[in-house]
């Protein structure tokens, strides 16, 4: 997980993306930290997945806020409320330094079972990790604040994101989560973007989606929203970030949190930016039961409502998530790893992922370099034992609908069109398919190119 950026430091062409010689650092990274946001100064490839509207789950009130621990004065404490007590499920990163905010969600949500949450409160600009005992109390206490805001005791949820080491700045914080209840709180799309402006750290733009979803055997129509942070230290297990999701559906506390762990696993952790691994990754989701008037509408696991919401729940999380490796420090690509023919789901993925982390894989596709052994190279490290090298096949698939690019056929090289090879490499978006040719099953992951401005980024990144 990344902190702002200190303003000045370089830019980037937002034609190519790439660093200009001798210029001052570029626009990549300066946008959420200006207050406010100019959106309009984004190229038009990330404009276009800033929404301007969305439908909204009943019952709860958002609101983004500044607390002023950013130096720049923009927006760094988010609250989502539900007006109802909501069932919910959380996944957490797996770096042994948890930082305090997971320490104390989780131990909230094992201690209410996933029930009688009415809140998340979540503050950009300081992490709170790596904190000691201080850092412990200073997570509880803004569940506290929380609490008292909402007038409930027990109930609230805690994310952090930015600067790992430093304590919170709580003469500025509690008093700002405190201030929400004399703000308008509000469900307006306007309300859900500043709420997720609020997560923003070295994100140049807020990542926000909503949908619909009708399930088979209820036939109500559901809502769900959500939104993540994330641009640099985006790796599994968790990938990333911060990710909020409300529904207002009903749903039974311990199947909301195995649909999110199935869902989390085809998304949140099938995206990587640089292969770091974020101390403060956490993945939530509420679900407040408000659109069937409180009913606990799915309530077994073998149900088709179930398996309904589930992928319903899925395909959202790819969704907000993809957005994360979209916005990845210096990248000027978006890649989909497409892993099929696997002898399992776990196999497949373990090839995607070692694809999609490979820094020479990362760097040719930067540098629009067909070299495919890269991408066979790391096919074979992967660890999967079940791999016959006569039975792989590779292309690159373009997105424009255009035949694929066979490079590799059954283990017997292709002859390549390099000039189609480098059509296809200066795509913003493009597909790396891998047919292992040993099963059925099959998956993909997410992740982008390695640049110079990923470099410049990072070496500067406390200045």
């Amino acid at each position: 997980m990344a902190s702002i950026l200190t303003l000045g430091r370089s830019t980037v062409s937002s034609v190519s993306g790439r660093i200009a010689a001798g210029t001052p650092l570029a626009m990549g990274r300066m946008y959420s930290t200006k207050a406010p946001p100019a959106w309009s100064s984004l190229p038009e490839s990330k404009q276009r997945l800033i929404p301007s509207s969305g439908t909204y789950p009943r019952g709860f009130l958002v609101s983004g806020v500044a607390s002023k621990v950013k130096k720049s004065g923009a927006k760094d404490l988010a609250v989502i409320s539900s007006k109802y007590p909501c069932t919910a499920a959380a996944v957490f990163t797996k770096n042994v330094f948890k930082a305090a905010p997971v320490q104390v969600s989780r131990a909230r949500l094992d201690e209410n079972q996933g029930q009688g949450i009415y809140g998340v409160v979540t503050n950009s600009g300081c992490a709170n990790a790596v904190t000691g005992q201080q850092g412990m109390e200073n997570a509880r206490r803004m569940t506290e604040a929380l609490d008292g805001m909402l007038g409930v005791s027990r109930g609230s949820l805690v994310m952090s994101t930015g600067v790992i080491g430093q304590h919170l700045q709580m003469d500025k914080i509690v008093p700002a989560i405190e201030g929400v209840a004399k703000q308008e709180l509000g469900s307006s799309h306007e309300h859900w973007m500043d709420c997720a402006v609020a997560y923003m750290t070295t994100d140049t733009f807020p990542k926000l989606r909503s949908k619909t979803y009708v399930l088979p055997e209820s036939k109500v129509e559901y809502r769900i929203a959500g939104m993540t942070k994330g641009a640099g230290m985006i790796h599994p297990d968790m990938a990333t970030l911060l990710g909020t999701m409300a529904t207002d559906l009903g749903i039974e506390a311990p199947l909301l949190q195995r649909a999110l762990t199935h869902a989390v696993d085809r998304s949140f952790n099938a995206i990587s930016v640089d292969g770091d691994m974020s101390t403060n990754d956490t993945v939530a989701v509420l679900a407040n039961a408000t659109a069937a008037d409180g009913k606990m509408v799915v309530k077994k696991e073998d149900s088709a409502d179930y398996r309904a919401f589930r992928d319903a729940l899925t395909e959202f999380a790819q969704d907000l998530s993809q957005l994360v490796v979209r916005d990845g420090e210096g990248a000027t690509k978006f890649v989909k790893v497409s892993v099929e023919g696997a002898p399992s789901f776990e196999a497949a993925k373990t090839v995607a992922s070692t694809i999609a982390t490979s820094s020479l894989v990362k760097t040719a596709l930067y540098g629009q370099d067909a070299n495919w052994g890269r991408i066979l190279c790391a096919t074979g490290y992967s660890g999967v034992k079940e791999i016959d090298p006569k039975k792989v096949s590779v292309s690159f698939v373009p997105t424009d609908g255009s035949t694929p690019l066979k490079l590799l056929v059954n283990g017997e090289p292709e002859k390549v069109d390099e000039e189609r090879a480098s059509e296809i490499l200066k795509m913003e978006d493009l597909e790396i398919r891998v047919d292992l040719g040993l099963g059925q099953e099959a998956t993909a992951y997410w992740t982008c190119d390695l640049s110079h401005e990923y470099i410049s980024i990072n070496a500067d990144y406390r200045s």
